[in-house]
């Protein structure tokens, strides 16, 4: 999630000032609706929603027109996929409390990769985390809160 996605519209559908456009992501078990910006009488931009798995979903383009019905315009498939952000916020949510996890800490120190990697790694881990499916007991202490 949170990339920026841009439909391209067709002749027909081109953008007239008075009709709202949006997509619906349906996935199995999470539904997503998101506005949209009009770029040029052509052309439409939204960001992608931040997604609980990996998997391909439903995205269907809707217009709406005050005093008409909600139109389904066009319909596609939107692929979520696992990349290292997924990965990573998996990792620390299972080792939540494991000391012997803190190792993967001296792993990006020994690497050193650029400062604004860090930042944007750091950014898509916080979207994936947010995601992530955890158990309603689930806290970042782990089992052992008696950690300080």
């Amino acid at each position: 999630g949170d990339s920026v996605i841009t439909v391209q519209l067709t002749e027909e559908d081109k953008v007239e000032d008075d009709v709202v456009f949006y997509l619906v992501f349906t996935g199995s078990t999470v539904q997503h609706c998101t506005s949209t910006r009009k770029i040029n009488p052509g052309s439409l931009e939204t960001i992608s929603p931040g997604h609980d798995c990996c998997e391909t979903v439903k995205v269907a383009l809707c217009a709406s027109r005050e005093g008409h019905p909600v139109l389904v315009v066009a319909e596609e498939s939107f692929q979520f996929v696992q990349d290292e952000a997924y990965d990573a916020a998996q990792f620390l949510a299972t080792c939540a409390g494991n000391q012997q996890a803190l190792n993967f800490t001296r792993f990006l120190d020994r690497s050193r990769p650029p400062a604004a990697d860090v930042d944007f790694l750091d950014e898509k881990v916080a979207l994936a985390f947010r995601h992530l499916k955890l158990p309603a007991e689930w806290n970042v202490l782990g089992a052992d809160q008696s950690l300080t």
